[in-house]
């Protein structure tokens, strides 16, 4: 949060070239490499960037085995990142627009950056004030550090869940995963989110296309996982669902109801094409992977898991 607020401050202050409020919030970039003119299809794909940047705030659930107060904590956590993830991160996204003066040359890679547009942008800023773009570098690491932050956020809520999973006995190796530490933290499973996001990061060095596949199949899938819940509460639960201190009353339904729509929306403006004409360099395999993967699951349920699989094991007695 500092450094976002540091970087909202600074870059304003140093760059001498500003981009006008018209420019940043009605222009839209219709000659790019993308072979995307049609603003609204821009606009549609480009809402992949702001839904993957506000994911995770079901971090808060995932860790309210070890709060106090859980019931209630847990909600208004999600909520607060909610709310701060929001506001700070469209400043922060204005702020950055602000500098966004000349596109084609952001976005050419016999640039300073090697067309890589906001480590371009920083650098161009301060190389313009002061004749060196140190600065712009120092930003850079400010993100990088606040990257690393959000990734070890990751790496503690998908612990959490790998921990409750074992627990239950749905993952392979349970046994292993389920084991605690002398701090009650779940050591191995860890280590083994750790090892899986590392993999994961390593296909960036082969092919950006895998890379932003499995970038767009995380907030995809992720956002299906938020959505079954709801739906199951506005449907088969709605009579029978017990809230807890934390709820929105008789606005709840209508409020899941938009959820689920919403998430319904974004799942298929997400599965289309990012760029045109369509090839095998830049072919959006989202849905073919998000569909085998919920293949894979629904069948290894009725295959295998519905016969075995007992639900959450309770280990503490209320």
């Amino acid at each position: 949060m500092a450094g976002i607020i540091v970087l909202v401050i600074l870059i304003p202050s140093v760059a001498k070239e500003r981009a006008s409020a018209g420019f940043i919030f009605t222009h839209f970039n219709v000659d790019d490499s993308a072979g995307i003119h049609d603003k609204a299809y821009i606009l549609a794909v480009g809402l992949l960037m702001s839904q993957y940047s506000v994911i995770g705030y079901d971090a808060s659930a995932h860790m309210t085995e070890e709060t106090k107060n859980a019931d209630w904590s847990g909600p208004m956590g999600i909520i607060t990142s909610v709310a701060l993830s929001s506001v700070f991160g469209w400043i922060y996204l204005v702020a950055l627009a602000s500098l966004v003066t000349d596109i084609p040359y952001l976005l050419d890679p016999g640039n300073d950056a090697g067309g890589y547009a906001v480590a371009q942008a920083l650098y161009g800023a301060f190389h313009r004030r002061f004749g060196t773009g140190v600065g712009g570098l120092v930003c850079l690491g400010i993100i990088a550090i606040a990257t690393f932050l959000c990734g070890c956020a990751c790496i503690t809520s998908n612990s959490r869940m790998g921990y409750a999973f074992s627990r239950d006995r749905a993952m392979p190796f349970s046994h292993v995963w389920y084991r605690v530490n002398k701090q009650e933290v779940p050591f191995n499973v860890v280590w083994l989110s750790v090892a899986v996001a590392f993999i994961m990061a390593l296909t960036s060095l082969g092919s950006q296309v895998a890379f932003q596949a499995m970038l767009s199949i995380a907030t995809v899938g992720q956002y299906i996982a938020y959505a079954l819940p709801i739906v199951f509460r506005v449907t088969t639960a709605r009579k029978s669902f017990v809230p807890g201190p934390f709820h929105l009353g008789k606005h709840g339904v209508l409020v899941g109801w938009v959820a689920v729509a919403w998430v319904a929306l974004v799942t298929v403006l997400f599965s289309l094409p990012v760029a045109y004409p369509v090839a095998e360099d830049n072919f959006n395999y989202t849905p073919v992977l998000v569909g085998g993967v919920v293949l894979l699951s629904v069948g290894a349920w009725v295959l295998h898991a519905r016969f075995w699989f007992q639900g959450p094991i309770t280990n503490v007695d209320v």
